[in-house]
């Protein structure tokens, strides 16, 4: 399902924004987009987006707007040692190096005292905000899966329609098979005898029989309104009924010895792939 969630939270050491987008997809596809003082996070995150949701391609992006902080006035003499024994080294390395700008110094983090950004409370503030974004997002996708099941049920009622109409019709059918096949046998000067006649009649009804296909059409039309009434993820459930729908439809199609048969049987499959795609959207 597609949703969009934005959260904000403000303190002494800055602004940190949270951005959740959804969109429609067959699995869980997390993408990640941490600041550096998240990155370290980036496994929780990923193991909370599974637990919160069970497919679409997921974005969740933090931003990090760090607030002016006051500094000492003074060096931090322990990095200022760490900093000349790093570029020493450096030196040792690789050579000759551009000499460095005392205020490339002053700039390096945690040389001036009270420079440094408070990772803890950073990171608590992120998990705070990320249950808050999922809490939206889960709001999201929730009301549009209420608005997606008239939908869905107004397809699932064409269908059974369409199954009662066969069913009526198949009376009819196995008549005009029959008259067909007394015509035909006419034409070419025969006489069979009744039983002849009834076993030929027999074969050509058992080989266009559709009363499986009916019946499992039916019974699929109920699993997909059970499903719908679970409140867990359905998604991946629905996908396979979508599929043995569309079995059943086929199967109808093959057997058709009626034009008006292959008729319903295409508006049946027109009708199970609008549910596909709307299926799409449920989780």
């Amino acid at each position: 399902m597609t949703a969009f969630a934005r959260r904000r939270s403000q303190a002494a050491w800055g602004t940190l924004t949270c951005e959740c987008r959804t969109v429609n997809h067959r699995y869980l596809d997390p993408s990640l987009r941490l600041p550096e003082p998240l990155r370290h996070r980036e496994m929780a995150y990923r193991e909370r987006l599974g637990r919160r949701l069970s497919r679409g391609r997921v974005e969740l992006q933090f931003r990090l707007e760090e607030a002016e902080r006051a500094s000492g006035e003074e060096p931090d003499p322990v990095a200022l040692r760490r900093l000349r024994q790093a570029m020493v080294r450096v030196e040792q390395e690789i050579g000759d190096t551009a000499p460095v700008s005392p205020l490339d110094v002053l700039r390096w983090p945690g040389v001036l005292a009270g420079g440094e950004l408070p990772e803890e409370a950073v990171v608590a503030a992120a998990d705070e905000l990320l249950e808050l974004t999922l809490d939206d997002v889960d709001e999201q996708r929730r009301r549009e899966g209420e608005r997606l099941v008239p939908l869905l049920e107004e397809r699932l009622g064409a269908i059974e329609a369409y199954v009662a109409e066969l069913r009526r019709s198949m009376p009819e059918w196995r008549e005009q098979q029959r008259q067909r096949l007394v015509e035909r046998l006419a034409e070419l000067g025969a006489e069979p005898a009744d039983e002849r006649l009834a076993q030929e009649l027999a074969i050509l009804a058992q080989k266009a029989d559709v009363s499986e296909e009916l019946d499992r059409l039916d019974a699929h039309v109920a699993e997909v309104r059970a499903a719908l009434e679970q409140t867990g993820p359905v998604g991946r459930r629905l996908d396979f009924l979508m599929q043995e729908l569309n079995r059943e439809a086929n199967t109808l199609s093959s057997k058709s010895t009626a034009a008006e048969l292959t008729r319903v049987a295409v508006e049946i499959k027109v009708l199970i792939e609008q549910t596909r795609e709307q299926v799409q959207n449920v989780e």
